[in-house]
């Protein structure tokens, strides 16, 4: 990786794999300008995991999941860190149900009911109104 500086190469100092989130933390260093600066590396799922829908195919979309499940949560004071957490966590249990590089919306749906269920059930609710399993 170039350096964010400089430009020039940089050496990785430290690297952590972070299970639940499926990313890779590294701690770069630069030999030309001295900096260091860390990076996250995690899968691009807009191009590499589809949502299989009855008829139709799209690309998985993270952000798409997180603005449900911040409607699903709004009333709360701190609703925008609660839909970022719950975000990750259903995507990490999203993990092991792929299949070919694809997920039904069925799962998607019955996954994020279940973790707004455990933590909020009036969001949970409102969730499953909008996104009733079929």
């Amino acid at each position: 990786m170039k350096c964010i500086y400089c430009r020039e190469d940089t050496k990785v100092t430290n690297s952590r794999l972070q299970k639940t989130r499926n990313q890779v933390w590294r701690r770069r260093h630069c030999q030309q300008c001295g900096a260091d600066f860390t990076t996250l590396e995690k899968p691009d799922f807009l191009t590499a995991l589809t949502v299989t829908h009855k008829k139709y195919y799209t690309p998985f979309s993270r952000d798409k999941l997180f603005l449900s499940v911040y409607e699903s949560v709004k009333h709360r004071k701190t609703a925008l860190s609660d839909a970022t957490a719950l975000t990750d966590t259903i995507v990490g249990k999203l993990y092991p149900l792929i299949q070919s590089g694809s997920l039904t919306q069925d799962q998607i749906v019955t996954i994020a009911s279940e973790a707004l269920h455990h933590f909020d059930k009036a969001a949970a609710s409102h969730y499953n109104a909008y996104h009733p399993i079929k």
